[in-house]
């Protein structure tokens, strides 16, 4: 395999690892603690820096910032991480920092995630795979995207937030709790409208089972019951539906959360 081609613009610091097949583009910046898997483009300004390690196939657009030191006060330079997965594509103008020693010290990316044109995601995050992130979209400090999620233009996410698997959310929605999975929440303030029943084809699920999602779904949200009662319902009548199974557990881990932030310890004062 080809070796690593660097334009005669670019800076590449000393201790930098470039794997096999990588290109780096015209006045881009790579640091010295930088590793970039087999086959990674690095386009034209954009800069790689801190503990940064980037899996193989992975694109980073003109002007991105990858591997910047957190936006946090407490911050003090401590050695601190950025892990991205394998195929991720990274467009022009996305921020995504380092975590923080307070946050367990490392932001983590998984696999074939799209941040789109002017995204940021902050210090100790956690984005799972397939994930898409449109333009603008901003994840705060400690926010937990898991795998599947779309987040549409211009959505804001509160710290400690967590956007349930195959969520669907809607653009210029504000986040302040979390968004369960399965579901298309929307709106300012944001709230759950209908299920994801497109996101949730695409993946392939049965029909039978997307119809108890929605039949969970009206119970959760159109009807007079308690949230509580209904999710007690759920628990006996759809048993042996995972994915069920697996709204009802994500619901409870919010309400044990502080403000509906199943991230956040509800003994934590206000961040």
């Amino acid at each position: 395999m080809s070796a690593a081609t660097v334009h005669p613009t670019a800076v590449v610091a000393p201790g930098a690892e470039l794997g096999a097949g990588v290109r780096v583009g015209p006045l881009a910046v790579i640091g010295g603690h930088v590793r970039l898997g087999p086959r990674c483009e690095v386009g034209a300004h954009a800069v790689l820096d801190g503990e940064t390690e980037i899996g193989a196939d992975t694109v980073i657009h003109a002007h991105a910032i990858v591997g910047g030191p957190p936006q946090d006060l407490k911050y003090r330079g401590t050695p601190t991480r950025l892990v991205l997965g394998e195929r991720n594509r990274i467009r022009e103008g996305v921020t995504i920092h380092t975590g923080t020693e307070q946050g367990g010290g490392l932001t983590l990316i998984g696999d074939d995630n799209l941040l789109m044109v002017n995204s940021h995601v902050a210090h100790d995050c956690r984005v799972g795979n397939r994930v898409v992130l449109a333009n603008n979209v901003m994840l705060a400090g400690h926010v937990h995207v898991q795998d599947g999620a779309i987040l549409n233009g211009g959505v804001g996410i509160h710290h400690f937030t967590t956007i349930g698997r195959q969520a669907y959310v809607g653009g210029l929605s504000r986040i302040t709790r979390d968004v369960p999975p399965f579901l298309i929440v929307e709106g300012h303030p944001a709230r759950v409208r209908a299920v994801n029943v497109i996101g949730l084809r695409r993946t392939g699920r049965s029909e039978e089972t997307i119809l108890a999602i929605k039949q969970a779904y009206k119970l959760l949200y159109r009807s007079d019951r308690t949230m509580r009662d209904t999710v007690d319902r759920l628990k006996v009548d759809f048993a042996d539906v995972e994915d069920v199974c697996t709204l009802v557990a994500f619901l409870e881990a919010s309400w044990r959360g502080r403000q509906g932030r199943q991230g956040e310890d509800p003994s934590r004062g206000t961040h």
